[in-house]
């Protein structure tokens, strides 16, 4: 059972061990009000353990992703500031799953998730180190070198949406300044759009949101940008130039075999690839790009759920090794 929980959906999935979604669920991440992500998250794996039961499969374990940094000791989501489901913190997710299946479950970064899913399942099948980014409403990170998931020492590997690459850059809310993530997140480049248009002039971004900026998302601003609108084209270009120059500095100092980019904002990236691994040319190290591989591909939740299913194989394969 594979399960990603998002700011606004949880999705849930039965996963076959080579990968293939057999059943979908989905439910708001609130449906009962503010602070009930939980409750829904248990609806969500009550109703998969009744779908499992009809089909006569059998499951071998839980996997959940989560949009937050996850302790490695404690097993249980740290609280970072501004996070869209904060009455995860500090629960043991996974204890509480494991009692209500009886199955061995397992909660990490939806990054690190996605990470598996591709290692496992997908375009990095085979490879022995990927480098993910996972760019949606902010930017997430999944690495896994030598076949393991680089977690870091408190939860936090994997951060690369808050790595600077201006120094002088916009005040990011993790503390830091000039974060790819000021950007390229999603939320961020919908905000920015909006402080930089003139209300009272047409423009493309205007027009495409319907003549409210309160509308404009950074989907609106990728399709301005190649209407001409010459905001949304300078905004465009910072972003692409941004991920040029983290991509390089992935390539550089983690000299990985496959590097994806995902999420919700890659459908919008994919027809500027040509002009990204440009850029990533002019940052990178001419002899260790050569031997990267850079895939742009956009997501869908039945990736996430792979992503979360690969979760459990991953820990019940560490764990068999550990005991053995």
């Amino acid at each position: 059972m594979g399960i990603d929980v998002g700011a606004t959906t949880i999705a849930g999935g039965l996963v076959t061990g080579a990968g293939d979604v057999l059943e979908v669920l989905q439910a708001p991440t609130h449906r009962h009000g503010p602070g009930t992500a939980v409750e829904t998250l248990f609806e969500v794996v009550d109703d998969l353990l009744v779908k499992t039961a009809g089909t006569g499969l059998t499951l071998t374990g839980v996997g959940v992703g989560v949009p937050g940094a996850i302790d490695p000791e404690k097993g249980v989501m740290v609280k970072p500031p501004h996070h869209p489901v904060p009455e995860l913190a500090d629960l043991r997710l996974g204890e509480q799953i494991s009692t209500r299946t009886g199955l061995p479950a397992f909660v990490d970064n939806d990054a690190n998730a996605l990470a598996l899913g591709e290692s496992t399942f997908g375009l990095a099948r085979g490879a022995a180190s990927l480098v993910l980014l996972a760019v949606g409403t902010n930017i997430g990170g999944g690495i896994i070198h030598d076949g393991r998931v680089v977690r870091g020492h408190a939860g936090f590997g994997g951060e690369l949406g808050h790595v600077p690459i201006n120094f002088d850059g916009p005040a990011c809310f993790c503390g830091g300044k000039g974060c790819l993530g000021m950007y390229l997140g999603g939320a961020q480049m919908a905000l920015e759009a909006r402080r930089r248009i003139d209300p009272l002039r047409s423009s493309a971004l205007l027009t495409l949101a319907g003549g409210e900026a309160s509308a404009i998302t950074s989907t609106t601003v990728f399709e301005a940008a190649r209407a001409g609108d010459p905001v949304a084209r300078a905004m465009v270009e910072e972003a692409c130039e941004a991920l040029g120059a983290s991509l390089g500095g992935i390539v550089n100092g983690m000299n990985p075999e496959v590097v994806i980019i995902t999420g919700g904002v890659a459908e919008s990236l994919l027809p500027l690839e040509t002009d990204i691994l440009q850029r990533v040319r002019r940052y990178a190290y001419a002899p260790a790009l050569s031997n990267t591989r850079i895939s742009i591909v956009p997501t869908d939740k039945r990736r996430s759920m792979r992503g979360a299913a690969a979760l459990v194989l991953y820990e019940l394969g560490h764990r068999g090794r550990r005991e053995a």
